[in-house]
This record gives C-alpha cells, sequence and structure tokens, in this order.
C-alpha cells in the first residue's frame, strides 16, 4: 500500500518536473538568442559610428551642411540592417517577456543608440528626440518592436559625446575646424549639464557622466 502512494505521488510530481525543465530550457534558448542579436547589433553598430567618422574625415573639404547629409543619408542602408535585427527580436520580446529580457538587449540598443544620435548630430546639428528613437524601432505600419526604455535612450546618448569629442579633435586641423569644434564643445557642454539633472534617478548615467566629462576635458584642451 506504502510502494502504492509513493509511485503515485512520483508520478504526479514528475510531470511537474518535466514542466519545470522545458521552462528553463524555453528561458535559456531565449536568452542566448537575444544575446547573439544584441552583439550582432552593437557590431553593426561600430560598423556604423567607423563609416560616419570615416566619411567626415574624407569629405573635410565640403561644407558642413553638405558632409553632414553625405554621412548620414551613407548611413541609412546600415541602420535598416540593424532595425531588421530588432524586428527579429519581437517575437521574443512581446507582452511580459520585455521586462524579464530587456537587459539582455539593452548593450546592442545603447550601441545603436549612440550611432543614430551621431548621425542625427552630423546632420542636424541637435540632439535626437526619444520619440524618434522609438519610431525607428517601428515597423511601416508604425507598431513598435519592443518598448524603448528611457534608461537606454539616456545611456545611448551619453555615449554619443565620446563620438563628438573624436570628431571635435580631427576637425580643429582642418578648415573651419575651429570652429566646428567649438560648436560641438558647446553642444557636449550642455549634453554634460542636462544629464546631470538626471543622474540621481538613473545609477548608470551617473558614472557615465565621468566619461562624459574627460570628454569635454579633451576638446577644451584641443583648442587651446
Amino acid at each position: 500500500m506504502t510502494s502504492t502512494r509513493v509511485l503515485d505521488s512520483r508520478d504526479s510530481v514528475l510531470p511537474v518536473f518535466e514542466q519545470f525543465r522545458e521552462e528553463l530550457d524555453d528561458h535559456n534558448d531565449r536568452r542566448e538568442r537575444l544575446i547573439k542579436s544584441s552583439r550582432d547589433v552593437t557590431n553593426l553598430s561600430k560598423k556604423v559610428i567607423f563609416l560616419l567618422h570615416r566619411i567626415v574625415t574624407d569629405d573635410a573639404a565640403e561644407s558642413d551642411d553638405n558632409i553632414g547629409r553625405h554621412a548620414a543619408a551613407r548611413a541609412k542602408g546600415k541602420f535598416r540592417e540593424i532595425q531588421s535585427l530588432f524586428a527579429g527580436m519581437r517575437p521574443e520580446l512581446t507582452g511580459e517577456r520585455f521586462s524579464r529580457y530587456q537587459r539582455n538587449v539593452s548593450p546592442g540598443l545603447q550601441e545603436y543608440i549612440e550611432a543614430l544620435s551621431f548621425a542625427h548630430y552630423l546632420e542636424h546639428k541637435s540632439l535626437i528626440s526619444y520619440d524618434q528613437v522609438q519610431q525607428s524601432l517601428c515597423d511601416d505600419e508604425g507598431n513598435a518592436y519592443f518598448p524603448l526604455t528611457l534608461e537606454d535612450y539616456l545611456l545611448g546618448l551619453s555615449d554619443l559625446t565620446g563620438e563628438l569629442m573624436r570628431f571635435a579633435i580631427a576637425s580643429i586641423s582642418r578648415r573651419g575646424g575651429r570652429q566646428k569644434a567649438s560648436d560641438v564643445c558647446s553642444f557636449v557642454r550642455n549634453c554634460k549639464a542636462d544629464f546631470e539633472r538626471l543622474t540621481p534617478h538613473f545609477r548608470e548615467l551617473r558614472k557615465k557622466q565621468h566619461v562624459t566629462a574627460q570628454s569635454l576635458e579633451k576638446i577644451e584642451d584641443g583648442q587651446s
């Protein structure tokens, strides 16, 4: 009798553990897929940033407006490649899954925002808005692949200041470069001041402010 009860109990428990195992396997597989996609996004975004720097260096003889438009236009194809990767993530991030796996997507997303905001600055000499970034993460009908968190938006913008520092320093020795560096310096200084107000709410942003301060100092030193 006792052995029968033990067997019945084991038979009732085993399906539960089997379900747990399947859920854990599904979680790990999804997490690995998202991490891989995020790495692909990071690699492509770095290539876009390199492309933008190369274009503005090679086309230094052109007017500032033409350089910016040319660089942004050349980068559009690469951005579409990255956006297709984000589109592929959508089924993995529906509903409550987004909050569970958002950290796995963040590194690539922040690198993408860094590249996108750099292209936007070169073309418009302004900071890309939250709504503009979110719109770039939507399909043709305007449906978001996943929501953009304010933290990812701000951390991606914070990384932009490092690219602007490189852009400013590379420009100084060229025609009109000192004025360009001065404009970038003012822009980065304003970004740092705006980000400072938000650091109490975002711990990672507070850490990145140190790097932004270093970038600003390098631009200022380059002008002297």
